[in-house]
Order: C-alpha cells, then structure tokens, then sequence
C-alpha cells in the first residue's frame, strides 16, 4: 500500500511523506486496512516492523474526528520515546501529553489535550479517580500488550484495559505485540482482527557461538577474529565492520564487568584517535550530569571512553537516557545490558549477543529464561536504512550446550502468554478499586467484571472464586469496606486507599502502625521502616556485612518501632531486618550523607538509592494523608519527612530544596552562603548568587524569578 492511497486528511499523508515513508510495509498495510474501518485490532509482528506507525495513524483518524487517544505503554522511559514521537504530530494542532507519576491526582489539565501517553498503572489510576476526560476517549492503543504475562505488570495493564472496554464500549482498541504464540488468544478476547507476520524489513540472521565461530540456522559459518575472550571477539568484529552491538547478560554485576573488559579491548585495538577523543568528552558531559559524582557514574564514563557502556537498574535515569540517546547518534558502539532493555526500548543495532539463557531465582535456583524474552533480545537485531541485515548470536559453553540452544531458541516457538491476574496479591488492589469506583456493587457484579478478564477468557472465574471470597473478608474484617446484606461499599478507608494507589495490606500495615504510634514514642527511623516493610517496597537485600550493624540498629530503637520485632533466626526477622537496613538507607539519604558513601555502605547503585527514595516517597506521603484521615498528631511528623526524603535534606533546607533546579547539594550551597530563605533570595545580589558553586547566571536568574512569584 502506498502512503498516497490512506483514506485519512491529507495533512497526515503529507507528514508522513516528510518522513521519507512512501510505501507500507506488508503486515502495516494489512493492519492499517482494519484500522482506518475503526475495527479493534492486536498487531503481533516482530521489532522494528512498523508497529507504532499503524498505531499512530489510527490515533490520527480518530482525533482529527473529535475524540481523544489514550497510548499504553509498560515503562516510563518507552512513555517518554513515544511521548517525543507523537508530539511531532502537534503540526496538524493536535495537544500531546504525557502523565506517568503522581497517582493521588486526576490531573484536570489532561481535559485540555487530544493525545495523552500513560503508563497502564497512570492510566489505573485516572480511572479510579473518575477522570471526567477519559469518557472522550476514541481510540486506545495498548503497545507491549503481551506483558500481560509479567507478573509484576501484567493485572494492572489487563484490568485496566477491562475498565476501559466497559467505560467507552465504542472506542477503538489497537494492541500491539510481539510475535506470540497465543496472539491470536488476545484478539479473541479483545473482539479484535488478528494480524500476525514474521515478516522484518531487515531480515535476521540468527547463530550460536562456540570456539571462534558463529553457525546460523540457514547452516552458513563466520569465523570471528580472537580479541581477549569470546564476547570482546563479537564486539570487536562488529565494530570493526561499522556496526553497534548490544550484549545481554543476566546480572547487574557482569553487565558492568563485560562492559569494562569489552571497553579496554575497544580502546586498545579498534577505535580510532577521532573516536577515543569525541567519547572522552561524551564521557565528560555524562559525568557532569550527576549533582552528586558516584563510584558507578565514574565506571559507566570510564567505559564509555571505551566506546562501551552497561545498562542496568543500578544507573539512575539521567545516566540512562544519555546512554540510550548517545548509542541512538551511533557515538556508543556497544551496550552490555540486563534484559529490562529489550522490553520495548527502540535502540535497534546491527548485531545483539545474547551470553545467559538463564537467570537466578530465589525458589528455584538458575532457571532457563523463557523463549519469549530471548526472541525479544534478538528482534533487537538490525536497524533499518543502515544494516542489510541483523545478526542475533547465543553464546554456547561447549557442544552439547550449542545444539540446545540452535532446538529450544533459536528454532522454537515462543511460549504462549497467559494472564497473572489470579493471584492474591494482584486481585487484592484491583477487588477493591472495582468496588471503590462503583463497577461492582456486590458479588455478583463483581464476578461479572471479572468475567470480562483475559484471565476469564483462558481459565473459569470458579476456579479462583475462594481467594476472591477471602479477599472480600480481609477487606470488611480491615475496614476497608463495608458490607450491607449483599451490597458492598467502599469505607472513607477504603476508598482513600484506593485513591492512592497502594496496596490494601499496605494500607491495613500503616494504619495498624498508626493506631500504635498513640501508646509509643516513635521516630523517623521507626516510619521509614513501616513504610519500607509494606508489599509496596522492595527493601533491600541483607548481605553478610550488614549482620554486623543492622540487628544493632534495631536494638538501639527497639522502644520506637512501630511493630513488635520478630524472633530472631526466623523468615519474619530477616524481613524486618531488610526493611530496616532500607530504613536507614532513607535516613542517610535525608542526613545529606554524600551518595558515594550511601551506595559504598548499602552495596547498592545510584539507580537503587533513587527507587528506594521513589517509593518511600510515595509510601511516606500515603501514610501522611492515613493519619490525616484519622486525625493523628503523626501528621505534622509525616508532613516534614515526605519532603525530606522527597529531597534527601536535613530539616532546615526545606523552604529552599522545592525550589526548581535545586537539589540537596545546591541547597546546601545556598543555605551555607547564608542564603536561608526564599526572602534571602531575594536579598542577594546577583553576583553574589551567580559566583556560588553550581549556580551560574542562568540559575541564579531563575532563582530570583522564583523568589520573587513566591514572594
């Protein structure tokens, strides 16, 4: 199909065309037929396929008519990617936004526009609070809809796909999908035409690697040049010829490590002095991004002077971007990642490595990783208008390991998908939000709107009708809501929690924590270890140093937790153990304890301080608005930790820490210049603000004009 031929205003023709986009590709022109029509659609064709495009030219069609596009996507760095692409769209004077974070507003300014980006748990969140806009919706596209299957995502992005079905039962649903095997399962279920095709722009070439040589499924050979060890032999043949390389790896430690071997072989061997000078000072810009300099920022630059860089949870979202955008401009040759950056991310390259096919699990040890997300790692392979093809590489540790994986991997098929609503944990929040935002009034309702779950479509709703039963009886027996005959209704508890998103048992820990604070003097210590014990926070894992100070810890404030302390040698002992050495993770943090020394004594990455600080945030400001619910004096202690960790600052830098652009070092530079408060701002001569370190003309120019408006 031509561009010319779309049945759609002109002005998109035009835009796209401007694009250098003549022709479809065949799976887009078969899906955009059913599109245009206004027909629900699932698209389940491979990476770099052309997906989004049909995506958003559907978006257009039914803006351009009036309504509005709500876009779903699982991670916040793919809501920014597709946020920057569809804002390109604000030519045809269209509003673009993006909403992924505060889940205790329904944010009115959303009214105003006609495309709005949203992670599936903002999305949740609007809905419950009865956002008047999402009834306008026309057309809602779903992207990654197959990470239904992840268990820590999947219910949120299901039930809430649920809820819009039964608030707008005209709108137009477009999911988009990796090649699965059940795709044609999730069309069913969405009364969608099923797309599907393995069909690639640039075709794949897929091999194992063993003993110096690549042998691909089509039984051709390529023999790689040695360089050092068998990963550094790929990257060094890839960038010898040109090409990018993304490397895959199962844990955060030898991401860093592989990135540091392959960096050295890069700078030694391949990379040019041209090269090696214009990463020096990428490597120089990416330092200066940090407020703080970390050990993990200073070896992620010294990779990237090796043209390399890793990937992983442990860089904070700064670093990550700069990252990804540096190896988007082709700067960065090879990126050594953990597997989250196949979920979605667009940084296709010429060849993707994929070293462990297994991963470590707390129940089961090393368990092999699913098909599925090994074909995802591989579709990453090729990028199109620079490679005439991709190369996607297993690496095997002996015979018998190559003939493996050539039979489970790389010729079969991807598992089937299925739905992990049927859990307690995740029916838990969403039982309640139903009956909180009025879809289900009783029982009956409620198994009704379960009944319209991709979890009712694979399996009976019978089956799970005894852990909803249980659930229902810790919600009344919490107080969260309350029963009458048959009828079920939200409590002001209950429907406050929902508001906040967090986890029903989160909220009965807190309260229970609150009810106690009445007979005990408590501390900060004592609040930020509720906060971290709830289900709604990963603590942090015990290591064999942390014995010798964390018990410590407890003793020294057994008088003011908030829970009894558990006996010792037990699981519940560990755990409390755990959620306190996060505790004190906070603490630290608040103590404006440089981050260097935070990430050195917890063993942790930057990237880990900032979601720990993230979630104690949001579980800090939760607890607040509980006590404020139930009128306890905690209030006011909670108001000013909220802020506290929201910053990482001691008490007296909070009326200057909200200040945009200034941070906990920034503030402490002002406060320590005798520059207190926002009325010394003010005061200040301008040349005195600008000579201040990190403040420069430009912020100091800022800061006055902030002054001045709060003032």
């Amino acid at each position: 199909m031509k561009v010319d031929e779309l049945d759609i205003d002109r002005r998109v023709i035009d835009l796209i065309l401007s694009k250098g986009i003549s022709e479809f590709y065949p799976p887009q022109a078969d899906a955009l037929k059913q599109v245009l029509e206004g027909r629900n659609v699932v698209l389940a064709i491979p990476t770099a396929s052309g997906k989004s495009l049909v995506a958003y030219i559907g978006i257009l069609k039914r803006v351009l008519e009036g309504k509005k596009a709500l876009y779903i996507v699982p991670l916040r760095a793919l809501a920014s990617e597709k946020y920057d692409e569809l804002k390109e769209f604000e030519s045809l004077g269209l509003k673009v936004g993006k909403t992924v974070g505060d889940f205790d507003a329904p944010d009115p300014e959303l009214q105003k526009l006609d495309i709005i980006v949203a992670t599936s748990e903002r999305a949740d969140s609007l809905m419950r609070h009865r956002s008047d806009w999402m009834y306008e919706i026309g057309v809602v596209v779903a992207d990654e809809v197959h990470l239904i299957n992840d268990a820590s995502r999947g219910p949120t992005l299901e039930v809430t796909l649920v809820r819009l079905r039964e608030l707008n039962p005209n709108a137009q649903f477009i999911a988009l999908s990796a090649t699965i095997k059940n795709s044609i399962e999730l069309a069913d279920w969405l009364h969608a035409r099923h797309i599907k095709s393995d069909w690639r722009p640039v075709a794949l070439k897929e091999g194992v690697y063993l003993d110096g040589k690549i042998r691909f499924t089509d039984s051709t050979k390529k023999e790689i040049e040695f360089h050092k060890d068998d990963i550094s032999s790929l990257v060094c043949d890839t960038v010898k010829d040109g090409g990018q390389i993304l490397v895959f790896v199962n844990t955060r430690k030898s991401s860093e490590s592989v990135a540091e071997r392959v960096a050295k072989v890069l700078q030694k061997s391949i990379l040019g002095d041209a090269e090696l000078a214009a990463l020096g000072e990428l490597a120089g810009r990416l330092e200066g991004t940090e407020e703080e300099p970390t050990s993990t920022g200073a070896r992620l630059a010294d990779c990237v002077r090796g043209g390399t860089a890793f990937h992983n949870a442990g860089l904070t979202d700064g670093q990550r971007r700069m990252v990804e955008n540096s190896f988007r401009d082709r700067a960065i040759k090879c990126i050594v990642a953990t597997p989250t950056l196949a979920a979605g991310i667009n940084l296709p390259a010429r060849r993707v490595v994929v070293r462990d096919t297994t991963r470590y699990d707390s129940n089961y040890g090393n368990v092999p990783i699913p098909v599925m997300e090994i074909k995802q790692m591989c579709g990453r392979a090729g990028r199109p208008q620079f490679d005439p093809y991709g190369e996607a590489v297993l690496v095997a540790r002996g015979r018998s390991a190559m003939t493996r994986l050539m039979e489970d991997y790389l010729l079969g098929e991807s598992e089937a998908i299925s739905s992990k609503l049927g859990t307690e944990n995740a029916l838990r929040s969403h039982i309640l939000a139903t009956i909180a935002t009025g879809y289900a009034k009783n029982r009956e309702e409620l198994m009704t709107f379960m009944d319209k779950s991709f979890f009712a479509h694979q399996t009976d709703v019978w089956t799970i009708e005894g852990m909803i039963d249980r659930i229902l009886e810790f919600l009344e027996h919490s107080d969260l809501i309350a029963v009458d005959f048959e009828d079920f209704k939200a409590t002001m508890f209950g429907k406050r929690t929902s508001d906040l998103y967090i986890d029903p048992l989160s909220a009965v820990m807190m309260k229970a924590a609150i009810d106690r604070s009445e007979t005990v003097t408590t501390n900060e210590l004592a609040l930020l270890q509720i906060c971290s014990s709830t289900p709604d926070v990963y603590p942090l894992y015990l290591r064999k140093p942390d014995m010798e100070w964390v018990p410590a810890l407890a003793q020294e404030n057994s008088a003011a937790f908030l829970v009894d302390i558990p006996v010792e040698s037990t699981e519940e002992y560990d755990m409390f153990l755990s959620s306190l050495k996060t505790a004190s993770l906070l603490q630290h943090w608040m103590a404006e304890v440089p981050e260097n020394r935070i990430v050195d004594k917890f063993g942790v990455g930057p990237g880990d301080v900032r979601s720990r600080v993230d979630s104690a945030d949001w579980m800090l400001y939760s607890m607040r608005e509980l006590a404020r619910l139930f009128g306890s004096p905690l209030t006011g202690m909670l108001n000013s930790l909220v802020l506290r960790v929201r910053y990482g600052i001691k008490e007296e830098l909070l009326p200057l820490a909200s200040l945009k652009n200034i941070g906990r070092k920034r503030s402490r530079t002002l406060y320590d210049a005798g520059i207190t408060s926002i009325s010394r701002i003010l005061e200040t001569d301008f040349r005195d603000l600008d000579a201040l370190p990190g403040i420069g003309p430009q912020l100091a120019a800022s800061l006055k004009e902030q002054a001045r408006r709060l003032a």
